[in-house]
């Protein structure tokens, strides 16, 4: 059964740098595409990047190009979201994700099979 275990959030002074960790067991992770997103109250799931696990491609959406980072690491399974020079609009519930068949650039959330339970992150002015 596939489980992802995001952690690593928590509380975080604007400029400052935080590391979140997705920690997944149940499959076959390295033929996936992880995902991470994340969402706000009273706003959608928006993309945030995305890491081809086999190639260790990766895309990121504009708001955070140039800030965050995502890998991962094949001895632990886990896959990371690297994050600087954070904003306080980065304040939201992130969430890793998994998608077992990789068409192009996987974005929306309703493209993935497997969810987190997602960890808070909040960026103080």
């Amino acid at each position: 059964q596939v489980q992802l275990v995001e952690s690593g959030g928590g509380l975080v002074q604007a400029g400052g740098s935080l590391t979140l960790s997705c920690a997944a067991s149940g499959g076959t992770f390295s033929s996936y595409a992880m995902g991470w997103f994340r969402q706000a109250p009273g706003k959608e799931r928006e993309f945030v990047a995305v890491i081809r696990w086999r190639t260790g491609s990766t895309y990121y959406a504009d708001s955070v190009k140039g800030r965050f980072s995502v890998s991962r690491d094949d001895a632990k399974n886990t896959v990371y979201l690297q994050m600087t020079s954070l904003k306080p609009e980065d304040t939201a519930v992130y969430y890793c994700a998994a998608r077992t068949k990789i068409v192009g650039l996987i974005t929306r959330p309703n493209e993935y099979d497997y969810w987190g339970q997602g960890t808070q992150v909040t960026v103080s002015s």
